[in-house]
């Protein structure tokens, strides 16, 4: 019975809803939550789920294995060519040169063999895209220095696994010995052979793809079944993955591929909607998978090498992408942010080690002392995280250029306070300027704030989720704070901490959407502005102006609506936990705010609603008037 599927399932899900909000209350990223989730009712603490982490694993590959699909299905030729310099550069510079230091420092210390040495280095060289991905999305990083070079680091290494799964064969003779190892249908021909055969199955899983896959998506399209798109596209990924296992790569490999193919086609946006909802779900399943895989009794065994290389390796790594970010000019904070977050091994490291050990290019122990490092590497990446954010950064990073690091030394009070000073902030910062009305602008981007002050704006480098940097702006005494932070989470944490300790200071916030709004609402805000309801509504007016309604009618209408949406907002709100409640309530004030502004339409169509159009009322009338001399 325990060894069900459904008993498994609510083994890993019931772990998951307990360990992660945990880990969330306690000030630790979810990442953290689902590991530690994965090591107690995992086969050496709990032994709930699994045997011996056997069927713990086919819960994770496919949870990488998706997660893969999706960050191939982001590499698109133009944002790649964009980024050259950085993917190229930077990732180069890190996989070469992070390889080469492991293995000199390996083969004059511990003199393993120079195949197995070259396996192990290549192997731990490789990050750990989900945790940094995942990382950066909670912490808001993504569109900051730091984010977009770790981005184009991962990009570069998990195309470098191509590469390498290619040569390792080339690597095989057959003078170590394994056992129990898979072999695919292609681990009896030559090695020469076989690197033709995986280097051609690339080839054909890529032009296959756009040459048949996509004209197939598109006939299936046609028949407008979302749910058969759907399948086709979990087809298309197990199919090239299943390809992929036959020749013995890693079907997560596939799935990056099935990824790329789908990237410039018109279906990539639909495919992202389809997949989504499940991301979450199955990356948490794949650190659950990591957590329960960590072997504790071969760390026990023989603990004092594994923590030490493992020390020793995170360190070399840290120190080569420190060296890197230093070469690129990166600011001090950024940089050592950068290099924490890349220094742990990653998944494609199992699936590195895993295809050499079935190569017979190292012993099976050694094989899985590795395999432990880089889960321990992983692990502890959300911890090293922590503790550059709470000791290092706000001590270290600020000593570069005190005058432009440390918040502390905010040299003006004004009655208007802004957090995030991108595309949003910025707008609301030159509207106020022109007006005469002074503002303080915060933003936790650092390379931004050097960029904003070349150009005579005057921005204050900091974290406005941290409260001394909001005594320090004069939250206590001003009178205006507006949220505009591009990270629609953290906008919602600074809101949440202006609310709970400036609750007397009027709160203007930025809104991605409507469940934004939600949110805002259930915190007291009355002042929230949607950013694609404006523009929508704005659209919308301009729709009604070439159909023939006149200019102040139709920005009448648009502005109504806008007031009618937004007090449906505040009733809504208090049902959107309740589904079917929400669902019935949604659709009467639909009802209601079309009733509204039909009824507004016809009670006022007098002469003064055309006000702002005196020159085409003379030009009418003039018309009347010749129509009538005529």
């Amino acid at each position: 019975m325990q060894e069900s599927f459904f008993f498994q399932a609510i083994i890993y899900l019931t772990a998951a809803v307990v360990c992660v909000p945990i880990a969330k209350k306690i000030g630790l990223s979810s990442i953290l939550g689902y590991l530690f989730a994965g090591i107690i009712i995992g086969p050496y603490v709990l032994g709930l789920i699994g045997q011996e982490g056997e069927d713990i694993m086919h819960f994770a590959e496919f949870g990488v294995v998706m997660m893969l699909f999706l960050i191939g299905l982001e590499l698109e030729p133009h944002k790649f060519w964009r980024m050259r310099r950085f993917i190229i550069g930077m990732g180069t510079m890190q996989v070469v040169g992070t390889a080469a230091v492991l293995f000199i420092a390996c083969s004059f210390v511990l003199r393993w063999e120079w195949r197995t040495t070259l396996v192990i280095s290549l192997a731990l060289t490789l990050s750990s895209t989900a945790i940094v991905m995942q990382t950066l999305k909670e912490k808001g990083l993504s569109k900051t220095s730091m984010g977009r070079s770790s981005f184009a680091v991962l990009l570069f290494q998990d195309i470098a696994v191509i590469p390498i799964m290619a040569i390792l064969p080339l690597l095989a003779d057959g003078s170590i010995v394994t056992e129990q190892t898979d072999k695919s249908l292609i681990s009896d021909l030559q090695s020469w052979l076989q690197t033709l055969i995986v280097l051609g199955t690339i080839g054909v899983v890529y032009l296959g793809g756009r040459y048949l896959i996509v004209p197939l998506l598109h006939i299936i399209a046609k028949t407008r079944l979302q749910e058969l798109f759907t399948a086709s596209a979990l087809l298309l990924v197990v199919g090239v993955s299943f390809m992929m296992q036959i020749v013995g790569l890693s079907p997560a490999l596939g799935a990056f591929l099935a990824g790329m193919v789908l990237a410039n086609s018109e279906f990539k946006h639909e495919l992202e909607g389809d997949i989504a909802p499940f991301k979450g779900l199955l990356l948490g399943l794949f650190f659950i998978g990591v957590g329960a895989s960590i072997n504790f009794r071969l760390i026990i065994a023989d603990p004092a090498f594994i923590i030490i290389f493992t020390t020793i390796f995170n360190t070399i790594k840290f120190f080569v992408l420190l060296a890197i970010g230093k070469f690129y000019k990166k600011s001090q904070d950024q940089n050592i942010l950068f290099s924490f977050a890349l220094s742990q091994a990653g998944e494609f490291g199992f699936v590195i080690l895993g295809f050499a050990l079935q190569l017979n290019l190292m012993p099976v122990e050694l094989s899985n002392q590795m395999m432990a490092v880089i889960a321990i590497s992983m692990l502890g990446t959300p911890f090293l995280l922590l503790i550059n954010e709470k000791w290092i950064d706000p001590f270290f990073g600020v000593k570069e250029n005190p005058s432009k690091k440390n918040f502390d030394n905010i040299d003006e009070q004004n009655d208007v306070i802004i957090a995030g000073f991108g595309n949003f902030g910025s707008t609301i910062v030159r509207l106020l300027k022109t007006n005469g009305i002074s503002a303080t602008v915060l933003d936790m981007d650092s390379d931004r704030v050097d960029s904003l002050r070349k150009m005579g704006f005057k921005v204050y480098y900091g974290d406005a989720s941290r409260l001394e940097l909001l005594k320090a702006a004069g939250c206590e005494n001003a009178k205006l704070f507006i949220a505009a932070i591009d990270n629609p989470r953290v906008n919602l944490d600074v809101v949440e901490m202006i609310k709970k300790h400036f609750p007397d200071l009027k709160v203007l916030a930025r809104a991605r959407n409507r469940s934004d709004a939600f949110e805002l609402v259930d915190m007291g805000v009355k002042d929230f502005y949607r950013e694609n309801m404006y523009s929508a509504v704005h659209l919308g007016v301009d729709a009604l102006v070439e159909m023939g309604h006149r200019r102040y009618t139709a920005t009448r209408q648009g502005q109504r609506f806008i007031k009618y949406d937004e007090q449906s907002i505040f009733r809504l709100a208090e049902k959107r936990h309740d589904k079917k409640a929400f669902l019935m309530s949604a659709m009467e004030e639909i009802q209601m705010q079309e009733q509204l502004l039909r009824n507004d339409l016809y009670a006022q169509l007098g002469a003064n609603d055309h006000a702002w159009e005196s020159t085409a009322l003379r030009k009418e009338r003039q018309e009347e008037n010749n129509a009538t001399t005529d």
